[in-house]
């Protein structure tokens, strides 16, 4: 079984955005983006509802998302960045309506239901594959791409580490899939 990868060439994260926007996929677009902005888990992605990011009384974003991991149990507070909250503010644009109790990525099947992680997953993989985007991309991919794209930009990775609630540093060591290329840019700029 191969491993997930990050997407790591930010023009591919752009064709990404674009596939989703070009077909009117606004609910997918705002999961790839969401997804690769706040490094939450699909489980915990998928099942954030409107009132997770949005007051209804003061109709503005939250600054943060607040809620407790699934998978650890842990509290986390995420900010919400200008991409993210753009995406969100498309995605309530298309829906129209909104409500504090629904889910913001509704599946067309029953009400107030969210897509499932099988369909979130043919979500990526689908579109990863029609624009040849090489490596194994699937829904981990946008978690790991929020690290991989956080240690380009020369955030520690023992800070990612907190960001991700990992337990060691050799857990986030591997989510960062650090390769040959990724070496090879740090000889070739540093040049002392």
């Amino acid at each position: 079984m191969q491993k997930t990868q990050p997407i790591k060439n930010k023009r591919d994260i752009q064709k990404l955005k674009q596939y989703y926007l070009d077909k009117h996929q606004v609910r997918n677009f705002t999961l790839f983006t969401l997804g690769i902005n706040t490094s939450l888990r699909i489980g915990d992605l998928l099942a954030l509802k409107w009132g997770d990011v949005y007051d209804f009384e003061s109709k503005q974003y939250f600054d943060h998302i607040r809620l407790i991991e699934q998978k650890t149990g842990k509290s986390t507070q995420i900010a919400l960045n200008r991409e993210a909250v753009l995406s969100l503010k498309r995605l309530q644009k298309a829906a129209g309506e909104i409500q504090k109790d629904h889910y913001i990525f509704q599946s067309r099947e029953g009400q107030n239901r969210h897509i499932d992680r099988t369909q979130a997953f043919r979500i990526i993989r689908d579109a990863a594959k029609e624009l040849q985007i090489g490596g194994v991309i699937s829904c981990h991919s946008l978690r790991k791409t929020f690290g991989y794209h956080a240690w380009k930009n020369g955030v520690p990775p023992a800070l990612i580490m907190s960001i991700y609630n990992h337990s060691s540093i050799e857990i986030t060591k591997r989510y960062l899939s650090i390769d040959q290329d990724d070496k090879d840019s740090v000889f070739l700029t540093l040049n002392l």
